[in-house]
């Protein structure tokens, strides 16, 4: 089982590179990106998780703080490496009041296995027409999302943008950003951006 793991990841990474080195040469990528800020309302989306369920980030709004972290390709090593932090991180992670979505470009059914794969109990959203990639700006020329993680308030505005993502620990990273966030909110007396799930039961 490891060795078609590796398998196939050298040749999802192998495909993921030719298609992206075609595309920039021909110009199919996004010449001119959506460029999102802090302060700027979250786009609303509805996307399939690797669940089978269906999200909507405007059912979100008022309840829970969210983190969609974005990535370029299923199957390929960082994105493998990132996604099993997130997964590995449900200690640090379960305690936030915070819903926290992996997102790509893939096809449900292969966000599906790769979820799968990795074991991991969070949702991966499939954006494969791009609408939601588009709107948050995060394709780049090779047409494939850049490694970026959003963090959105409760009330639906953005409140960072992550684009140094290290991906071996981007898990404790999300837990550690959030928290301080939630602290910051506090010390400026306005609503916290997160908070822990007993402050909120």
């Amino acid at each position: 089982m490891r060795l078609l793991r590796i398998l196939r990841i050298a040749a999802t990474t192998v495909a993921a590179t030719t298609t992206g080195m075609i595309n920039c040469a021909l110009g199919r990528g996004e010449r001119h990106p959506v460029l999102l800020k802090a302060g700027d309302p979250a786009p609303d989306f509805e996307l399939p998780g690797s669940d089978g369920r269906r999200y909507r980030l405007s059912d979100l709004r008022g309840r829970d703080a969210v983190v969609i972290a974005w990535f370029p390709k299923a199957f390929t090593p960082g994105c493998t490496k990132e996604c099993e932090s997130l997964g590995t991180s449900r200690a640090v992670l379960g305690p936030l009041k915070v819903r926290y979505f992996g997102a790509s470009v893939d096809t449900p059914e292969t966000n599906r296995r790769f979820a799968a794969s990795l074991g991991i109990d969070y949702p991966i959203l499939s954006d494969p027409d791009r609408t939601a990639a588009r709107a948050y700006g995060v394709i780049g020329r090779s047409g494939f999302p850049s490694r970026w993680t959003f963090y959105i308030s409760r009330d639906g505005r953005i409140v960072e943008i992550d684009k140094h993502v290290r991906v071996t620990t981007h898990g404790t990273d999300v837990a550690a950003r959030l928290t301080e966030l939630a602290a910051r909110g506090e010390r400026h007396g306005v609503a916290s951006t997160v908070g822990r799930a007993a402050d909120t039961a």
